[in-house]
């Protein structure tokens, strides 16, 4: 039987967990509170990578992931936090699921996130993950080597707390790999270096930071162009590179689905294309390449990688 939440978890939660985002100081307008579940694999995942005797080596990427995570949001300064990595006990204390695994789209998950005050709440699971490795005897020399692969697939959900409702998922692939001598992966003592598992982990949360952070907050130009360039609203740790190549975008009315009436969004009309020439801890500055029309207000993205032919 389901029972209300105590007292003493409603403080856990909005007291004991909450994490400001830097530079947030009185006075400045606030920013949305973003709550951030634990990262679990799928039940059909745990039981495939027990039976490969994987499942320390994915517990390491979990447990790395959920802290990256909450490291790489806060990197954005787009969120007021709310950092639950615990929440699988705190829902196993709510009897949702003896499991310690929980329902994302049980109510009661909202539930906690509200008591927290947050306006959105991400909820993510691992639905892939591989580690293997090959070992390689160069004949005549008595040398090895060793290279390790990592596969890693992460589905990540944006929820609206006062509704409950899906506001956007996404899926994330990421692997990664190397050999022992050209860098620090050797066997010691048996057992492969973790530095990989936490370099996957790493890349894979700020992909879904990033991601999530464009999603409820587009990156947008602000302030006037000034000669040949433009400032954004993008700094460091966000996902901005120098020499990056952004596209932009003029935003035009709002859509709806017509048998619906759901928004979908706005009009969105490409205006040019900018170089990143600048990054500071919370702005960046970009070069001009193309300019049809680029205004403040405009928002920016990331032309879609392009993918190699296959051989």
């Amino acid at each position: 039987m389901k029972t209300s939440i105590p007292i003493k978890l409603f403080f856990a939660i909005t007291l004991g967990l909450t994490v400001p985002t830097p530079g947030v100081v009185h006075g400045q307008p606030k920013l949305d509170t973003l709550g951030i579940a634990a990262i679990t694999p799928t039940a059909s995942l745990a039981q495939t990578v027990a039976k490969l005797n994987k499942s320390l080596s994915m517990g390491r990427v979990v447990e790395s992931l959920d802290s990256q995570l909450l490291d790489r949001f806060n990197a954005t300064r787009k969120f007021q936090l709310v950092a639950v990595s615990d929440l699988k006990e705190l829902v196993k204390k709510q009897d949702l699921q003896h499991s310690g695994n929980y329902d994302a789209n049980d109510p009661m998950l909202a539930a906690l996130f509200k008591l927290a005050g947050t306006k959105y709440y991400v909820v993510s699971s691992v639905d892939d993950f591989a580690d293997f490795s090959e070992t390689a005897t160069f004949a005549g020399t008595g040398k090895s080597a060793t290279k390790r692969f990592i596969r890693l697939s992460v589905v990540a959900k944006i929820f609206e707390t006062s509704t409950g409702k899906v506001r956007e998922t996404a899926n994330f692939q990421h692997n990664i790999k190397d050999i022992s001598e050209e860098r620090a992966y050797s066997v010691k003592d048996g057992i492969l270096s973790d530095e990989l598992l936490v370099t996957i982990s790493r890349e894979m949360a700020e992909k879904i930071a990033v991601r999530i952070a464009d999603v409820l907050n587009p990156v947008r130009m602000v302030g006037d162009k000034i000669d040949k360039q433009i400032t954004i609203n993008r700094g460091d740790g966000s996902g901005v590179e120098m020499d990056q190549i952004w596209h932009v975008f003029a935003l035009g009315k709002e859509l709806k689905d017509p048998d619906t009436g759901e928004v979908l969004g706005r009009q969105e009309v490409m205006v040019g294309k900018v170089k990143i020439s600048n990054i500071t801890p919370r702005l960046s500055t970009a070069e001009i390449l193309e300019d049809t029309g680029i205004a403040e207000g405009a928002i920016l993205r990331l032309p879609p990688a392009r993918k190699l032919p296959t051989p």
